[in-house]
């Protein structure tokens, strides 16, 4: 979600709790241009294609919050919408092409993301699905399928779309339920839109319903976001997120001249906890220290999370794919302008173009070993030191000695793990965006540090 901050060293004694949120490893701002291109047919080649994740990527929104640097674009000029379907389409042709008739090809999750995938009208969503099924060869009814959406566009003929192409999950990104918070964070919505919103993605019957929230926003005290915790609980959600806000370069609170400091850590860390023990105390069970689950919510699909295989296809201009040699994808930007420049750029790309890799980073086996471990061990459930060995030949304590130990005498591991488990503890889990940073090999933290920001 969010762009690094400079990262903290691996001497660090105390670092920060909210250095980075590690959604993905590498960061694309540790990617460069690839010369030569590789084509896609030659990264793909004997590449397992058993279980692969789709991902499109949608880079429009009708707003900007003051937090987000995703990449994505305000509004979209006449026509834009439609030419980026076209391209998407171009590349998803060209991608199925790179995967070749040789071996089963099987997708095993899809989603859609962004930006705002419920940007797109009603019966551009529907071409959207099309173009998956049909290009990809997935069958979107057939695998868990998660898709984003705002409350503004979560309108009743979108959801229908949606529920109707057999999407499991809807995300809903809400931030606060409180007004005045909203507007703190730059994010134009009122209360009375967000819960009528909620209304029609429960009338739409998908199974399950995640509500992200935000805490650290300016004015945001105990009571408002125990106020924000309740009025999501009310629609009895099965997920529920709970993300610390940021404040990067080139966004609309870092224009503003936002910055973190020792006693922002402590609100928001406080806060953590405060909404932690809330959603415990009322059934929800802890999968990272963002990722609260119902305990009786439906199952969604395969349960394996995502750094337990390498194969993803991203389509869209902003979207990431993985073998297990290369991660790529397109140009990176944060920036209004940058991003719109990379947004026509791609919708006007011919389809020879797609064929193949231009930004990327290659994963060796250092590489592939810190991504594994920093993935894994950032659930709550921890990760099986066999399961490791298996894949990589030696336990995780080989590999990452000081690492380790380093988190240990922070008390971050658990102790009271069963054998053969590595595993956070409760303070490791809510220290997990000091921890992930601290896995990042020299090269990537080069390579970020080096970084032009645009």
């Amino acid at each position: 979600m969010n762009a690094p901050a400079p990262v903290a060293t691996a001497a660090s004694a105390d670092p920060r709790p909210y250095s980075q949120y590690v959604y993905a490893y590498p960061h694309k701002t540790a990617y460069r241009r690839l010369e030569p291109r590789p084509s896609l047919r030659e990264l793909w080649a004997g590449e397992p294609k058993d279980a692969l994740s789709l991902y499109l990527h949608i880079p429009f929104c009708e707003v900007r919050c003051g937090f987000c640097n995703l990449f994505t674009r305000i509004g979209a000029p006449d026509g834009l919408t439609g030419a980026y379907l076209d391209a998407l389409d171009r590349q998803a042709g060209a991608a199925r092409e790179a995967l070749g008739d040789g071996e089963p090809v099987r997708f095993a999750t899809a989603a859609f993301g962004g930006g705002t995938p419920t940007f797109l009208t009603a019966a551009e969503l529907e071409r959207l699905c099309d173009i998956a099924e049909r290009r990809t060869g997935v069958d979107l009814r057939a695998v868990p399928l998660s898709v984003e959406a705002s409350p503004a566009t979560a309108t009743a003929d979108r959801l229908a779309v949606l529920a109707d192409r057999g999407t499991t999950r809807l995300s809903l990104g809400v931030q606060s339920f409180v007004d005045s918070e909203a507007r703190a964070a730059v994010r134009p919505q009122r209360r009375a839109d967000v819960e009528a919103a909620l209304g029609r993605i429960r009338e739409a019957r998908i199974p399950v319903l995640n509500i992200d929230l935000i805490y650290g926003i300016d004015g945001q005290t105990e009571r408002t976001w125990t106020e924000s915790l309740d009025a999501a609980l009310a629609w009895d959600p099965e997920e529920i997120y709970l993300y610390p806000l940021y404040v990067r370069p080139l966004t609309g609170l870092g224009r503003l001249g936002a910055d973190a400091d020792t006693a922002w850590d402590r609100l928001r860390l406080a806060l953590y906890r405060t909404g932690r023990d809330h959603l415990r105390a009322r059934g929800y069970e802890q999968r990272s220290m963002r990722m609260f689950r119902r305990a009786d919510a439906p199952a969604t699909g395969e349960e394996d999370h995502a750094c337990q295989t390498d194969g993803m296809i991203g389509l869209g201009c902003g979207a990431r794919s993985y073998t297990r040699g290369l991660h790529y994808s397109f140009d990176y930007a944060v920036d209004m302008r940058q991003i719109r420049a990379i947004v026509d750029d791609y919708a006007a790309r011919p389809a020879d173009d797609f064929r193949y890799a231009e930004y990327g980073r290659a994963i060796d086996g250092d590489e592939a070993r810190r991504r594994h471990l920093l993935q894994s061990l950032l659930q709550a459930g921890g990760m099986e030191r066999a399961g490791y060995a298996a894949r990589f030949g030696n336990g995780p304590e080989e590999d990452f000695p000081a690492e380790l130990a380093r988190f240990a005498r922070r008390g971050w591991l658990d102790d009271s793990a069963p054998d053969g488990l590595l595993r956070l503890s409760e303070e490791g889990l809510a220290h997990s965006d000091a921890l992930g940073p601290e896995l990042f090999s020299p090269a990537v933290r080069a390579a970020m540090a080096a970084y032009d920001a645009k």
